[in-house]
């Protein structure tokens, strides 16, 4: 199979659930979501979107690469912040509609754009729907002290 080209899904459930060929189910934008997650801690890192283009970069070069929505471009992650991402291991999940990636970041606090280690740093207060822990990176604030 040529760089850059994946079979299509499978129309057989079993074949594309339980199957050994990897047939990314793109979306009608041509996307397909992507988890990245610390591949020795754990943590949720960020949530992205991977087009075919992004999918075989990754699996080609093992360096994380995602399709920018609002751009509308290709985007290699830390190319520019030098906060590359390792893919050490990349799952897909049961229908192939989404991928997750361990990888190991090679400057942790800039893995997203406002300077913090993950780009999940605010909690959803359900009394309110208020938002908590969005203050900027180093700052001191009463929860943090």
């Amino acid at each position: 199979m040529a760089p850059g080209s994946f079979s299509p899904p499978s129309t057989d459930r079993t074949e594309q659930e339980e199957g050994s060929v990897l047939r990314p189910r793109f979306d009608a934008n041509g996307l397909i979501t992507a988890v990245a997650t610390d591949h020795a801690t754990g943590e949720l890192l960020m949530v992205a979107h991977m087009n075919a283009e992004a999918l075989d970069r990754t699996i080609a070069t093992g360096l994380a690469h995602y399709w920018s929505r609002s751009r509308r471009a290709l985007w290699k992650k830390g190319e520019s912040s030098g906060a590359l991402q390792v893919v050490r291991e990349l799952r897909v999940d049961c229908d192939q509609d989404a991928v997750w990636l361990r990888v190991d970041c090679r400057r942790r606090d800039d893995t997203c754009h406002t300077g913090r280690t993950t780009c999940f740093y605010r909690v959803v207060q359900p009394e309110d729907r208020t938002l908590e822990g969005g203050a900027a990176p180093g700052a001191h604030t009463a929860s943090t002290a």
